[in-house]
């Protein structure tokens, strides 16, 4: 009786240790199952998001790694000739800087991203940092904490050699100034309108004017500012500063003079800008952007496709899927 005992006693260990042991396994496969049908859940919901026709899709146009998918221009020199590493990509941030000149003598750059627009919102937050280029203080003090987005712009491909500025409508970035002897720093509103080989309509009437400034307030020191400019074909333009529109205009042609070394035909007086590229500059000032992004306003505008948005305002058929 007592081997029985024994063994009895055993058979019941054993049973216990394989209850234990099955109980074990089935915590850890429904722990399996709730972490999958978590992570189905929150793929389900992206997924979804992603599908919302009111979810908006920004475009990356600075991926914050290199350069990729954009085209230098600078005055004077070829095609993707990066003069002295001017645009560069540091820390995570598209850079413009001047530490390799020694001299300026109207080497305007641009960069450009490789594919044109028609209607979207264009983005970037920026900041001034450091002084110009000493050697461009004399000739070009305008330049100073100065730099701009052009939209509509033509193609890098399209400049002359010696092109200073492309046919475009440039967004204007402005930082403030420092007052002379320490006195009050120079109010420069930013997001203003300047017009090279462009003329605009404010008010009912054609605006010939270069330059016209932005009701928006002065960004002083070294602080990050969020640029928008709304473009809706040749209609109509917006620029929004942190949010609040300060500028509007609209039918933006070609026309005028400020961008000089045109390649015959390219300028074409009168003739509607309804789509081009963005480009950013480099004007002696030294700038940082952290992000670059665009909203593209054309697309698909059926309901029933899967990538209908409803914010796109210029219909793009080609483009609807409907698996």
């Amino acid at each position: 009786m007592a081997d029985a005992g024994r063994w009895t006693s055993q058979c019941i260990d054993s049973r216990a240790r394989e209850r234990r042991v099955h109980k074990s396994r089935f915590e850890s496969f429904s722990h399996g199952l709730r972490l999958v049908a978590t992570a189905a859940l929150v793929t389900g919901a992206s997924s979804a998001a992603q599908r919302s026709p009111s979810s908006r899709e920004w475009i990356q146009l600075f991926n914050g790694k290199d350069l990729k998918d954009w085209d230098v221009k600078f005055t004077g020199h070829r095609l993707n000739s990066n003069l002295n590493n001017t645009f560069r990509v540091e820390d995570g941030l598209l850079k413009v800087r001047y530490d390799k000149w020694t001299s300026f003598n109207g080497e305007f750059g641009h960069l450009f991203y490789k594919r044109p627009y028609s209607h979207y919102v264009v983005a970037v937050e920026y900041r001034f940092v450091g002084e110009q280029l000493e050697s461009a203080k004399s000739g070009y003090g305008w330049a100073s904490r100065n730099n701009g987005i052009m939209v509509h712009a033509q193609s890098a491909a399209s400049m002359g050699e010696r092109q200073d500025f492309p046919i475009s409508l440039e967004v204007q970035l402005l930082g403030g100034l420092p007052g002379r002897g320490g006195g009050p720093g120079v109010e420069r509103t930013t997001a203003g309108v300047c017009t090279p080989g462009t003329h605009v309509v404010m008010g009912g009437s054609m605006v010939t004017t270069h330059c016209i400034a932005a009701a928006s307030r002065t960004y002083d020191g070294d602080q990050w500012v969020r640029v928008e400019a709304m473009v809706l074909g040749d209609s109509l333009i917006k620029h929004i500063v942190n949010g609040d529109t300060v500028l509007v205009y609209s039918k933006p042609q070609m026309g005028g003079g400020m961008a000089n070394n045109v390649n015959p035909g390219v300028l074409v007086e009168g003739r509607p800008l309804a789509a081009g590229y963005i480009a950013l500059q480099a004007e002696t000032a030294p700038i940082d952007f952290r992000k670059v992004e665009l909203l593209n306003l054309a697309g698909c505008t059926d309901p029933k496709a899967r990538n209908y948005k409803s914010y796109y305002v210029k219909s793009n058929p080609a483009a609807c899927r409907t698996r």
